[in-house]
């Protein structure tokens, strides 16, 4: 499984392009942005969007659960972020709305996890995966979770074949998160009833905005100023202003609904045009 190139790509803070090869930051691209406020309340935060600091981060994310090596931990119970994707999931899976959520995991490739705590283990922690290398022992800590991994010999990544599989075994409530436009399109015309969630949009054309929003029942807005016009005009709700989740369907607006109702921090409920932007917002949107 893991051959001579130990190598994992991912698009991160900022959508820097970052390699990692043997457990260490080779290479960090220049971010698209300069300053996000999600990465300010980071557990190593990071205060300007630049090579140093962002090197430093992701090194810490090695040390502290193992990214991208062969110690990577795979189930966690902490929500980093109120609205994230996998806050969202691994909620609806403990309420019973979700059966299973197809992930790209580092280590793994694409992967169908069961278990809210693998959710927020797997998707809480890696955003903007390019390509992985896939490990033994990561691959058996998701199967002993009850988790399926397409790929194990290449760690291959494909939203579409990981949902055509889910389906496959029999799972009746699917979610899938979705960076690439073209992978949501095609999942709503093969499975309509999939809930998708589009992902690590920071750069995104117009076109790709739209056609991504299209599909999906939600979708994070990140530093996508694209998204935030196009999903703001239809969005039947909005969580969050400065880095908002927008859902786009009825059973995306019943998941944050539930979410919301289910939480014991105070909420402000306001009818209003959206999309309603405050705060700190990343500079800039692109």
């Amino acid at each position: 499984m893991t051959g001579q190139n130990d190598e994992h790509i991912i698009e991160a803070n900022g959508r820097a392009r970052i390699i990692i090869r043997n457990g260490d930051v080779v290479e960090v691209g220049e971010p698209l942005i300069r300053n996000c406020p999600l990465a300010q309340r980071f557990a190593h935060p990071i205060p300007e969007m630049n090579k140093e600091h962002i090197a430093a981060n992701i090194r810490y994310r090695i040390a502290a659960f193992g990214m991208c090596t062969p110690d990577r931990q795979v189930e966690d119970d902490r929500e980093f972020v109120g609205f994230g994707a996998s806050e969202i999931l691994s909620f609806g899976m403990k309420m019973g709305l979700i059966d299973a959520v197809v992930l790209a995991c580092d280590g793994a490739g694409t992967v169908i996890v069961t278990r809210p705590s693998m959710v927020q283990g797997i998707g809480g922690r890696m955003s903007g995966l390019v390509s992985t290398t896939p490990y033994s022992s990561v691959i058996s800590r998701i199967k002993a979770g009850g988790g399926i991994v397409l790929d194990p010999e290449d760690g291959t990544m494909n939203q579409v074949a990981g949902v055509a599989r889910a389906v496959e075994e029999g799972f009746t409530w699917i979610a899938v998160t979705v960076a690439l436009p073209d992978d949501a399109l095609a999942i709503r015309r093969m499975f309509p009833d999939v809930m998708i969630v589009g992902v690590h949009v920071t750069g995104l054309s117009y076109d790709e905005s739209q056609a991504l929003v299209a599909a999906s029942d939600l979708v994070t807005a990140c530093a996508s100023g694209h998204i935030r016009e196009i999903a703001g005009k239809t969005a039947l709700v909005q969580a969050g202003v400065s880095v908002p989740v927008f859902a786009m369907t009825k059973k995306g607006k019943e998941l944050l609904i539930e979410k919301i109702r289910q939480s014991d921090d105070p909420v402000l409920i306001k009818p209003t045009k959206l999309p309603s932007l405050g705060g700190n917002q990343p500079d800039p949107l692109i």
